[in-house]
């Protein structure tokens, strides 16, 4: 009986569903979460009967069944969310398209909107890192360093870090690197809101400022776009539609039941 089958196909993606939700949900307060959504596609049909017109005679559709569902992407959602101050220097926030790289210790690059950057101290010269102390990439694809003695830290729309030393001179500290993609939705997730470049994506495009239209702000953290009430709602019918494939595999159960027992 084909429906047995596809209310499990239906059970499986819907399954997905809500793995896909119940992840939104647990990162509402997650810095620069993006929310992603599961996307379906049907399966291939039986064809019982085609649609044959000869002399304006004849069936005009085709007799079909379907097969159930299947999963085929978990797309995210890079829509950008609030802004949250913090009056802190080295958290930046990005209005508009982009990403900032850091590299990893196996010198590999890795893209993220998460910028609630820190200070590693090292002697005389600070580095600016990462939480989880990943160094953040300036646009010559060098660390970006901060001399002790240095006051009044600034950080521009543009990216550009500046200081004043001892004297009150300005002191250039280079611009941090900013990068976009073709197809964003194509970067690999690989938690601690990192990001990698796939064939997908394309390689990185890194966006100068004299044609940067995204503009970065300092002493703020861009929040989690996920929308709560949606999202419930979202699970509410990814329940209701688990629950009605249950029931068409009790409702086949039942059915081939009462054929096993026509014999007796």
């Amino acid at each position: 009986m084909r429906a047995l089958w596809t209310a499990a196909t239906g059970m499986r993606s819907q399954q997905l569903n809500i793995d896909t939700i119940a992840n939104n949900l647990s990162n509402v307060n997650t810095t620069s979460y993006k929310t992603g959504r599961a996307e379906f596609k049907d399966l291939f049909y039986t064809t019982l009967k085609r649609s044959n017109i000869v002399d304006e005679e004849g069936r005009p559709v085709n007799l079909e069944v379907g097969h159930g569902v299947m999963p085929t992407a978990t797309k995210k959602d890079f829509r950008p969310g609030s802004f949250m101050e913090t009056n802190n220097t080295f958290d930046l926030a990005i209005d508009g398209e982009g990403f900032f790289a850091v590299v990893l210790p196996n010198d590999e690059v890795r893209y993220t909107r998460d910028g609630s950057f820190k200070l590693s101290v090292d002697d005389d010269e600070s580095t600016l890192v990462t939480s989880e102390g990943y160094k953040v990439l300036s646009e010559d694809d060098d660390e970006i360093t901060i001399e002790s003695g240095l006051t009044d830290i600034t950080i521009d729309d543009l990216g550009y870090i500046t200081g004043r030393d001892e004297d009150g001179e300005l002191v250039d500290l280079g611009r941090t690197k900013l990068v976009r993609f073709t197809n964003q939705e194509g970067l690999l997730s690989e938690g601690l809101n990192l990001y990698s470049s796939t064939t997908a994506s394309g390689e990185e495009i890194p966006i100068e400022a004299e044609e940067m239209q995204s503009k970065v702000i300092q002493g703020y953290l861009e929040s989690s776009n996920v929308q709560i009430v949606d999202e419930m709602v979202k699970m509410i019918t990814a329940q209701r539609a688990y629950e009605i494939n249950s029931k068409t595999i009790q409702t086949s159960d039942e059915m081939l039941q009462l054929a096993n027992n026509l014999k007796r």
